[in-house]
């Protein structure tokens, strides 16, 4: 599964939002029908996991998480707690609740970011402000990747 690019988009005054079609689209080739809600744990903005993603995430993290830990179970209970089931309607619309859209400063202005395997939805001021300068991307860019490929040559 595999969601690219960045579509701006706008919710009406419920809160209501189109989810891009293109990513419509990849959620109907797989078979996806639900979604899971969540406030991005290290930045101001939500994330959309297909149930089936969302599932892998949390079977991941139990499998890390000792049950007899007393801070592995706050850590998971907090996680698993905070999400939204989310299914679209017939127009492929879905519902961001007002508690969430406080939560990544969501007015009406949106963006959808594709993550791979997730969708990210910024509020369109704070989108922009996450953005890296050029000359910082191209440099972190180079240190992750070409360090990799230079060991490869080895």
């Amino acid at each position: 599964m595999r969601f690219l690019g960045n579509i701006e988009a706008k919710t009406d005054a419920k809160g209501r939002a189109f989810l891009p079609a293109a990513f419509r689209k990849v959620l109907q080739l797989n078979s996806e029908e639900r979604l899971v809600l969540r406030k991005d744990v290290f930045q101001p903005c939500l994330v959309l996991y297909p149930e089936s993603v969302w599932n892998e995430q949390m079977d991941q993290m139990r499998a890390r998480l000792n049950r007899w830990n007393r801070q592995h179970q706050q850590v998971f209970r907090q996680f698993v707690s905070e999400v939204e089931l989310l299914t679209l309607d017939g127009n492929g619309r879905f519902l961001i609740p007002k508690r969430y859209q406080k939560m990544a400063d969501i007015e009406q202005d949106i963006k959808f970011i594709g993550m791979g395997d997730t969708i990210e939805i910024w509020s369109n001021k704070k989108a922009d402000e996450q953005q890296m300068k050029p000359e910082d991307f191209e440099a972190a860019l180079e240190e992750l990747m070409g360090s990799e490929e230079t060991k490869s040559e080895e």
